[in-house]
């Protein structure tokens, strides 16, 4: 049996240039394959929003969302290092609440670490965090929990502005103790410059060759979706949308002509044990007792005796 990741085991990887996979998952059966498959890292995203809770944004997520899935992700990845994000407005908003909200995702979800969203302006709760035991990854570039505030999902790090605001909120997010960074949507060159220039690992989705490991979401690299939209950043290894839809659309039309349930598909059994069943037993008795009659007249006959 494998050992879980840490931490420090990661940072080894970094210098080792050894890439760390990293996926999300969100359930007991996703969360039981990523680990069978040796994913090193399982992140529990806000992604579940719109993969898996039908919702536009990942804004909607709660804390209660991210605590009850990552609890099942646990039961399943129980060798797997697991991240799990804190959703919109579950941090930022005082030292206090942060510290609660993320200990509630440690100790009721099962979570080895959190993800926040923001740079410079995120590095106070990031020490705060770290201070009390709690180990923090980053996530800059797009942030999807302030898609509207960016203006859409848009590439950034294009604009020289852009590039050395990212760098200078990854150096402070490493300062601050965070133990990784995700770099979302980034320009090649600079998510390369960046990972280059931090000590610790640096995943991208987006962000090319050059960062220390890859994040990508379940249901993107599986095409589990209807409708399944292509993005460039992603490589899909499976459409397991159709197989799923083809297998259900099989299921529908047995059904409908009789052909489920089969002879294999059913189970028998001696006719006397109906007899006590659904009001049958006054019956049974009657059919009980006319066939023992019918047994004595055949003896009575073979003996001579008077029926």
């Amino acid at each position: 049996m494998r050992k879980r990741l840490t931490i420090t085991n990661m940072k080894k990887m970094k210098q080792d240039r050894n890439a760390i996979s990293v996926l999300t998952a969100y359930d007991y059966p996703s969360a039981k394959l990523a680990e069978e498959a040796g994913i090193d890292v399982i992140l529990v995203g806000d992604s579940l929003g719109n993969v898996v809770l039908g919702y536009d944004t990942t804004i909607p997520v709660t804390i209660d969302d991210i605590v009850y899935h990552t609890r099942a992700v646990a039961r399943g990845a129980q060798q797997t290092f697991i991240v799990a994000d804190m959703p919109f407005m579950t941090y930022g908003i005082g030292r206090e609440a942060t510290l609660r909200n993320a200990a509630r995702i440690m100790q009721e979800g099962g979570a080895q670490a959190v993800k926040l969203e923001g740079g410079s302006d995120m590095a106070s709760d990031v020490a705060a965090l770290v201070k009390a035991g709690i180990p923090v990854m980053g996530h800059i570039g797009l942030t999807p929990q302030s898609v509207h505030q960016l203006g859409g999902y848009k590439v950034q790090g294009k604009l020289d502005m852009e590039a050395e605001r990212l760098m200078n909120d990854a150096k402070a997010l490493e300062e601050a103790g965070a133990f990784s960074l995700v770099l979302e949507l980034v320009t090649e060159p600079l998510a390369t410059l960046i990972s280059d220039s931090l000590a610790i690992p640096v995943i991208g989705i987006g962000a090319g060759r050059g960062c220390d490991g890859q994040v990508l979401v379940y249901h993107d690299i599986l095409q589990y979706a209807s409708p399944y939209f292509e993005k460039k950043f992603v490589k899909t290894y499976a459409d397991i949308g159709s197989t799923i839809r083809n297998a259900i659309e099989a299921y529908v039309n047995d059904v409908k002509q009789g052909a489920f349930p089969g002879e294999d598909h059913v189970f028998s059994a001696q006719p006397a044990v109906f007899g006590p069943l659904y009001g049958g037993a006054e019956q049974s008795s009657k059919e009980i007792a006319k066939e023992i009659g019918h047994q004595g007249e055949q003896q009575a006959k073979k003996e001579g005796r008077p029926i």
